[in-house]
């Protein structure tokens, strides 16, 4: 996938996204998912990546619950693969939870997304979410100098309130431990709904205590990457105690490894909500319905399918802020 233009992460600028799909035939039907790999985030970037997928390929008659086990350390081709047999079954390849939302009936509210770069740039995006109808806006900060993102954040609250617009920030992991809660005390001052991951990943300790003196929400993204066992999750929760988890189908294993973070997330009265990770419109069309289903009314952090260039034709259209299923156009897929 080619990106419009660059597109600036804490991680570096993105170019381009690796996608494979995984497509199954049987009896004149077709089932399509999507293993959308994140270098450099995901825990399956790795070298045995595509021989993994192969080993799928060959061994796809085995029963869906059996290679997801087998997938266990795999969860982007987790969740591929649940997409394409949940594809296969369906009446329509594209519609794996019908509902309302892919009716045309109803929305899904999604957050604006502000990427990292100059602080024009940043500045100009700001302007052009609001424009467009968004009531929630989340930025990405840690690239550039603090207190510049610091004065951005303050023109968007001098004009609107908190009730007007909610500002979400994302750190992905940019503090550190020993000045991460000066900076959270700073961006307290100005209403924030959250914060997500200030600190890096695997800094168990260090993020339980900022959890625990934290005057702004955290919200756990990274955090919840590569923790594959049931005990292994209840242990992180029950230990950092999070205000809120972020669930990214594609890095976390799926369907499966979504439902369960859910419910243990509400087991611990910890919020949630679910964020698509660069996928191609086929993913995040699987990952939209799959987020309708869950009836969580907070504002997402779907993808809007426009980032980049060569993206798959599909019904998929944000408007004031939210992704609706425009039943009118149709998709067109081809690889």
């Amino acid at each position: 996938m080619r990106f419009k233009q660059p597109s600036g992460t804490s991680r570096g600028v993105l170019k381009t996204k690796e996608t494979w799909f995984i497509i199954l035939n049987e009896d004149g039907r077709h089932g399509i998912g999507e293993c959308g790999m994140f270098n450099g985030l995901s825990v399956d970037d790795r070298q045995d990546f595509e021989e993994k997928l192969q080993w799928v390929c060959n061994h796809i008659h085995l029963e869906l619950e059996t290679l997801l086990q087998e997938l266990i350390e795999f969860p982007s081709i987790q969740f591929g693969l649940e997409m394409a047999f949940k594809s296969l079954k369906a009446k329509n390849p594209f519609s794996l939870f019908p509902s309302d939302f892919t009716k045309g009936n109803d929305s899904i509210k999604i957050n604006g997304l502000i990427w990292m770069g100059s602080e024009d740039f940043m500045r100009q995006q700001v302007k052009e979410k609001i424009e467009s109808g968004f009531t929630c806006i989340k930025m990405k900060i840690g690239a550039i100098n603090f207190n510049t993102e610091i004065e951005i954040l303050k023109s968007i609250r001098k004009e609107f309130s908190s009730t007007d617009i909610e500002l979400r920030v994302d750190a992905n992991g940019a503090f550190a431990p020993s000045d991460a809660l000066e900076k959270l005390n700073i961006l307290s001052d100005l209403e924030l709904h959250s914060i997500e991951q200030p600190i890096k990943p695997g800094q168990v300790e260090d993020m339980e205590k900022l959890c625990k003196q934290t005057p702004l929400p955290i919200a756990l993204d990274e955090e919840l990457i590569g923790v594959f066992s049931k005990e292994k999750k209840q242990e992180l929760l029950k230990t950092i105690k999070p205000q809120y988890i972020i669930l990214k189908p594609t890095l976390i294993g799926g369907f499966q490894g979504s439902d369960e973070w859910i419910q243990m997330a509400e087991n611990h009265h910890i919020g949630w909500w679910i964020t698509s990770a660069l996928e191609s419109n086929v993913g995040l069309n699987a990952i939209a319905q799959y987020t309708y289903s869950k009836r969580n009314l907070q504002p997402q952090g779907l993808g809007t399918g426009g980032l980049f260039t060569n993206n798959f034709e599909s019904p998929l259209e944000v408007k004031e802020g939210a992704l609706f299923y425009n039943t009118n156009h149709s998709w067109n897929f081809n690889l």
